[in-house]
């Protein structure tokens, strides 16, 4: 299962039709410790790099983008009472929503997961 990048550092993966949605370790690495996750409301349709959720850290507040247009079928309940494990599992446990992708083709607009590891080691 390819997962895929932008430049604000959100993830993406596709599995059954449906795209799993949360943001990059690298950007976890970046926050420090979670401790807020504004979670989008069911049913909103949202665009492809439209502002849908925001994240709240002791050392800054960030907006999460959508890697994709769709609409949010779920939200990761779990981030409201526990929003540390974006620190502990950003890229697996602390998905942030699911949605049904509207137009997949819109993929060629992110990265691999090397060209953000190079997007990334271009930034250093």
């Amino acid at each position: 299962m390819e997962t895929y990048f932008t430049k604000e550092h959100e993830w993406v993966t596709i599995k059954d039709g449906v795209a799993a949605v949360g943001i990059s370790d690298h950007a976890a690495h970046l926050l420090g410790d979670v401790t807020f996750v504004e979670l989008p409301p069911l049913g909103k349709v949202v665009t492809q790099f439209q502002q849908f959720a925001a994240i709240e850290s002791v050392k800054a507040a960030s907006d999460i983008y959508a890697p994709l247009s769709g609409k949010i079928i779920k939200v990761n309940e779990a981030l409201e009472v526990t929003p540390e494990i974006v620190n502990e599992s950003p890229e697996e446990a602390a998905w942030i929503v699911r949605l049904e992708p509207s137009n997949l083709e819109e993929l060629q607009n992110l990265m691999t997961r090397t060209q953000y590891e190079e997007f990334l080691g271009g930034m250093e």
